[in-house]
């Protein structure tokens, strides 16, 4: 109904001209210059007026009545009388109905040339929503060589092409609508954003499933946006451990951990990979939150394992430091910077990392984008950018991707925070 609801309008100038004319019928066949002549006889202006009114007051009954009794003597006529069955169907809700007023406008010489583009595109609109997908498109067709397509007639055709069973047809379209959009500068409603995500999801393009889900985090960016996103990305085959784990971090930065699954899944893939300390202070974290229970087996058994392991984990931090800075490559001072970073101890981890990557011999992506969030979750977020802005391949650039958003929101809220004046 939102596509139809200015529709009054479509013929609404011309008929409040022929009701504004002189009351005489052979004054009503005056031309006008600026269209077709307005022709319309006492009797028929008289009834029309009483159905229009009725319409606008939104009895539909009365104005079906003034409406039946309408007999067009002329091309004017016959275009008031389809627009009255138009304004009629759309008080009803009757879309068939609307359908079929506007293949009787178009049998009018009197439709204006200027309103013609956008009526062939509310009819191919309606002929989708009742279910004729061959004149919707044919509808479309002519609206746009006339000059009317706006971005919603993009979206109109994917809908179409889903019906037909074509959804690689159908994701062209829904592309080529989110472009539109960006490149008008508006805003891209969050219904699109799902579209073309389901869609990519269909057809396993998990490079464009990460940057829709990150362009719509830049303006659609609640806790819950954040869960649904992780969620449904950390699905993707082939991410490593330590990809997830540190897409669950995000989650968590986010306040996004909305769950027993979340808090349980998190633990169990910080003990799996090694990270005993971490793993514990998740199980207590969701316990705190009323998430987990202290009953529940799978997390009993990861703190009775992670307890003991995460007081050796922190102890063995002196020597692996030592060790990092005396070894050939960064490799030791890779894992060091990973144990601060699970600790929470975000200035140490960053150090160690720099040295990880000044040393080499390490994956670039994964200390890049450790080094980056470190610093982000240390208060620099124009460090943490540019280091995350370093990782452009892989899985750990999808990561990064992630955080860089993170990042640019904390900037924002940074930005927007009031300055606190100093004393004195």
């Amino acid at each position: 109904m939102a596509r139809l609801r200015n529709s009054r309008y479509i013929y609404g100038a011309l008929l409040a001209a022929g009701m504004a004319l002189a009351t005489t019928a052979a004054e009503a066949k005056k031309p006008v210059p600026a269209g077709p002549p307005i022709q319309m006889s006492d009797s028929f202006r008289a009834a029309a007026q009483a159905a229009d009114t009725a319409i606008k007051a939104g009895d539909a009954s009365t104005a079906q009545g003034q409406i039946s009794g309408l007999m067009p003597a002329s091309d004017f006529e016959v275009y008031v009388a389809a627009g009255l069955r138009f304004e009629l169907a759309v008080l009803k809700g009757d879309r068939q109905a609307q359908r079929a007023a506007l293949n009787d406008m178009f049998k009018s010489a009197s439709v204006p040339k200027g309103d013609m583009p956008r009526l062939r595109y509310t009819a191919g609109y309606l002929s989708y929503v009742v279910g004729n997908n061959d004149d919707a498109v044919a509808q479309l067709d002519y609206a746009k060589t006339l000059g009317y397509d706006p971005i919603e007639a993009t979206m109109l055709r994917a809908d179409i092409q889903l019906r037909r069973n074509k959804p690689k047809e159908a994701r062209v379209f829904v592309q080529q609508a989110l472009e539109r959009q960006r490149a008008a500068g508006q805003s891209i409603p969050a219904s699109w954003y799902d579209r073309a995500i389901s869609m990519a999801y269909q057809a396993g393009d998990w490079t464009e499933l990460g940057a829709l889900y990150r362009e719509r985090l830049t303006h659609y960016n609640s806790a819950g946006e954040w869960r649904s996103a992780l969620a449904n990305y950390l699905t993707a085959p082939g991410i490593d451990a330590q990809v997830q784990l540190d897409l669950y971090r995000l989650q968590a930065a986010n306040g996004a951990m909305a769950s027993e699954r979340d808090y349980q899944a998190y633990a169990q893939l910080a003990e799996k990979t090694g990270y005993s300390a971490e793993a514990k202070a998740i199980v207590e974290a969701g316990r705190t939150a009323g998430k987990l229970t202290p009953t529940q087996a799978a997390t009993v058994q990861v703190m009775k394992s992670a307890t003991p392991k995460a007081a050796k984990e922190i102890a063995g931090l002196p020597a692996a430091v030592k060790k990092a800075a005396a070894a050939k490559d960064g490799s030791a001072a890779l894992s060091a910077g990973d144990v601060y970073f699970s600790l929470g101890q975000y200035p140490q981890a960053a150090e160690q990392y720099r040295l990880a990557l000044s040393k080499g011999g390490v994956d670039q992506g994964r200390a890049n984008a450790r080094l980056g969030v470190a610093l982000a979750r240390s208060g620099d977020l124009a460090g943490a950018k540019a280091a995350l802005a370093q990782v452009t391949s892989g899985n750990w650039a999808n990561v990064a991707g992630f955080w860089s958003v993170w990042v640019d929101q904390q900037s924002r809220k940074t930005a927007a925070a009031p300055s606190v004046p100093s004393a004195g």
